[in-house]
């Protein structure tokens, strides 16, 4: 690089692609809380001179909605969503970032067409060298999982994220839960993951915080007053249902002031816009499973227990190998709460509302 890399300049008024725009916005709407979230982050930035920080969590735990909060607050870092269509192949994810990277940073000497995974480590590696003593490069990358794996070379990292960075240089991503063996990177460079999961005080306070917000919406006030239900009932009884999931609970809260629920805490029927997300997922569970007729077998097992269940416990059931067995739930992994106890491995679904939907899916 001729020259040092100039003080970033904003693609936007915001500092990122116009593409991402309206995600980032949407995303940040009426965001709350998520502190030790914020919190986690700057000590790891201010720990170590480069690395990896994720965020996981399961579906609707608001990862995204932290991530847009982050590059909305921070208009220097570079954002970059898997969600988008188009966005979960590997060429478009390197194009997207070396043009954010020549943008920001005023290079003039990367020509478009080396757009590769060598010039995507060699620019990197170029900021690096020229960042002044104080200054960061922060890519941020969400729903990593989402990548479409066939898009790229078969062991290899995620996207070609680097194996290692140069001083300076962090990669900030969301994914949801995985097992490490599949994680789909290999680095040699410090990292953490904050699991949302292992916070669930912290989680606690901000759905309620969140739900107080809209306690007086023009359209919940009135709906609450009509079933004669005070603030405290209502945001008791909700943060409750929602068992810490964001998703689940905006969706809640955008129904009733839509008029979706005429009567009080009835919420057996969902609102088209969870309707749509369960079904999203229950598409990914059933192309996860060559064998449909045994993987469904294990999903009715799974939906019919009001408590967390072992993998042995379901072999019994089925009279199946638990090999096979675990095969099914591994590849269901992000769907799934997983915890050991006493040595043995237990699951039950995200969230009971989802588990609910399922189990009326196979009924139909």
């Amino acid at each position: 690089m001729n020259s040092p890399p100039k003080p970033p300049n904003t693609i936007n008024s915001r500092g990122h692609p116009t593409e991402f725009e309206p995600i980032i916005q949407a995303k940040s709407h009426n965001f709350i809380g998520r502190e030790f979230v914020f919190t986690a982050i700057h000590e790891f930035l201010h720990r170590y001179r480069q690395g990896y920080f994720t965020i996981t969590g399961p579906p609707g735990s608001g990862k995204s909605a932290i991530l847009a909060k982050y590059a909305t607050d921070n208009p220097h870092v570079v954002y970059y969503n898997v969600e988008l269509e188009g966005k979960n192949r590997a060429e478009e994810f390197i194009s997207n970032i070396c043009t954010q990277l020549i943008e920001i940073f005023a290079i003039d000497n990367l020509p478009v067409e080396t757009f590769n995974i060598t010039s995507l480590h060699q620019l990197i590696q170029q900021i690096s060298d020229e960042l002044e003593p104080q200054q960061k490069l922060i890519i941020t990358i969400d729903g990593l999982d989402r990548i479409d794996r066939n898009s790229q070379s078969p062991g290899t990292n995620l996207f070609y994220l680097p194996r290692y960075l140069p001083d300076g240089v962090y990669f900030l991503l969301t994914r949801r839960p995985f097992l490490r063996e599949k994680s789909g990177l290999l680095i040699e460079t410090p990292s953490h993951i904050l699991n949302l999961a292992d916070h669930s005080e912290s989680n606690q306070q901000d759905i309620q915080t969140y739900i107080q917000q809209y306690l007086n919406h023009e359209d919940i006030k009135p709906w609450r007053n009509h079933h004669q239900i005070n603030e405290q009932e209502f945001c008791t009884s909700l943060a409750a249902k929602s068992e810490n999931n964001f998703m689940y609970i905006s969706q809640i809260l955008a129904a009733i002031s839509e008029g979706f629920y005429p009567e009080s805490w009835q919420y057996n029927q969902i609102p088209p816009g969870l309707e749509a997300y369960y079904q999203q997922h229950w598409q990914k569970m059933k192309a996860a499973n060559q064998d449909e007729e045994f993987s469904q077998s294990v999903l009715k097992v799974l939906v019919q227990q009001q408590q967390p269940i072992s993998v042995e416990a379901i072999a019994e059931i089925l009279n199946a190998d638990e090999f096979d067995i675990e095969e099914v739930l591994e590849n269901w992994f992000e769907f799934l709460t997983h915890q050991q106890i006493s040595g043995a491995e237990y699951y039950s679904f995200y969230h009971t509302n989802f588990c609910k939907w399922l189990a009326n899916k196979l009924e139909t």
